[in-house]
């Protein structure tokens, strides 16, 4: 659907010949967004070049102020807190403002979409019932409490010093990164920092702790663009935009860590299922 006008600075002078270069985090979820993107452009008549797994968001943002890149998935909330670490909102339409407001001169965001990828604290449900914990705050007091995750947790927000102020909770970090569900399993840590579209909560039988004081800011799926992107192109990622959900989201990442498809079959049957081939 067209935009609104002046919801986001862009272009409408690229042409339909120019090459849109996307990039991705280097995380499958944010691959599989990103190659849907590619091939929902390429279907449109746009000539496209993947850049994928550039790293996290401190490589992916100077890509998109240099140029390196024009296009990319995010997720609103994370985003914010990178460039406003002091933000009080927690809703989904309060980030999203927010977030457009944070934004630096030559970088804009496109619709949001329903579907959600946010961090998560997790524990295994024998963890759970031992201590009879339903929120982040009945961790309060458990000893030893090991959290892990991606090494860049530790200094976020949302990490140690976050658990300490609005929950008054105390670990101990351990930067375990890709494996960090399974040492969770193993008994290794206490608590793990896991997205919340990651289907390995599932099959873990883990138990996700409730956040009523908004620790974890709402997180949607949301393209960042340079502000010289043509409406054109927004437009189509629009409609990719509106038909993810957060079920849909799950399932996709089921075809990759489960089903072991590849992200382009991946991406193909998604945009076929909905609509968009």
């Amino acid at each position: 659907m067209p935009h609104e006008p002046g919801r986001y600075p862009l272009s409408s002078a690229a042409p339909a010949s120019d090459t849109i270069v996307i990039g991705s985090q280097a995380y499958y979820s944010n691959e599989i967004i990103a190659e849907i993107y590619a091939q929902a452009l390429e279907g449109a008549g746009f000539t496209v070049e993947r850049k994928f797994s550039i790293g996290q968001r401190d490589a992916i943002i100077p890509s998109l102020q240099d140029g390196t890149i024009q296009l990319t998935p995010e997720y609103t909330g994370n985003l914010l807190q990178f460039f406003d670490k002091e933000t009080t909102a927690t809703t989904s339409d309060d980030v999203y403002a927010a977030l457009k407001d944070a934004l630096p001169d030559g970088l804009a965001v496109l619709d949001q979409s329903p579907a959600t990828d946010q961090d998560s604290y997790n524990v295994t449900a024998s963890f759970a019932a031992e201590h009879n914990l339903t929120s982040i705050g009945d961790l309060a007091g458990i000893t030893p409490l090991v959290l892990g995750g991606a090494p860049e947790l530790e200094t976020r927000p949302y990490g140690p010093a976050g658990l300490k102020e609005k929950y008054g909770v105390d670990v101990t970090f351990s930067a375990t990164a890709d494996t960090t569900v399974d040492e969770l399993v193993a008994g290794n840590i206490q608590l793990a920092n896991v997205y919340s579209a990651d289907p390995s909560i599932k099959t873990n039988d883990l138990v996700t702790l409730e956040d009523p004081e908004g620790l974890f800011l709402a997180s949607n799926v949301v393209p960042l663009v340079s502000s010289s992107i043509s409406d054109e192109v927004a437009d189509v990622i629009n409609k990719v935009s509106a038909k993810l959900t957060p079920e849909g989201l799950v399932a996709l990442n089921v075809q990759s860590t489960v089903d072991q498809k590849s992200t382009a079959d991946i991406a193909a049957a998604w945009l076929s299922e909905n609509g968009l081939a």
